[in-house]
């Protein structure tokens, strides 16, 4: 049965994100809130854990997970960014989009992409989420809580918890979320694509490519 843990979302408090990192650490699944809506999380090496993400979401392997990262620095490790690519991660971020790129030797095989070697990366601009992470140390593997059969993710902590319960190890309660997720941009190409039109305005992205 999942854990619920209610985390101020713009004053975290440290004891609780850190039992979170122990749960993460542990092989755990959370929910989390973004600066978009509610996502699920674990570990980024966590096989395990990301077979149980596929299974709840029942995604194939052609899915792009994201690595949710506190700053550019810390995306570096893990994909291959052109000059142009990163000024544009440098404008749009933090914020409420998830850009496709391809992956480095860093990212865990069983996380890229089976035909294109990618990754999605994000930096949200959620307070929580950045504390989270500096507390954890280390990206975390991620995925829009977006259930099968559902048109908009779910975004009350209370009904994650009811229908997710048995499959999780713990929500975090950061009050209602939005139900708009992360714009998708794909940069892997040579020409920019959107793959889903979400909160993050794409006017913005695309200016940097005139």
């Amino acid at each position: 049965m999942a854990q619920f843990f209610s985390i101020h979302p713009r004053n975290p408090q440290q004891r609780l994100l850190r039992r979170a990192v122990e749960i993460l650490h542990d092989g755990g699944i959370i929910a989390y809130p973004t600066d978009s809506c509610y996502a699920l999380g674990c570990l980024l090496g966590s096989k395990v854990a990301l077979d149980r993400l596929r299974k709840i979401r029942r995604l194939n392997e052609n899915h792009n997970f994201s690595l949710v990262c506190r700053n550019l620095a810390e995306v570096s490790p893990y994909v291959k960014i052109s000059n142009q690519s990163y000024r544009l991660l440098r404008s749009c971020t933090p914020g409420p989009y998830t850009f496709i790129l391809p992956a480095t030797r860093e990212v865990p095989r069983h996380l890229k992409t089976a035909k294109r070697k990618t990754i999605g990366i994000r930096i949200p601009s959620s307070e929580l989420v950045q504390q989270l992470l500096g507390v954890l140390g280390e990206p975390l593997n991620s995925t829009t809580l977006l259930l099968p059969g559902h048109l908009r993710p779910l975004n009350n902590p209370e009904e994650i918890r009811q229908q997710l319960e048995s499959e999780l190890e713990l929500v975090i309660d950061g009050g209602f979320c939005g139900i708009e997720p992360s714009t998708v941009i794909d940069l892997s190409t040579a020409t920019p694509q959107v793959l889903r039109q979400g909160r993050g305005p794409v006017e913005q992205v695309f200016g940097q490519f005139r």
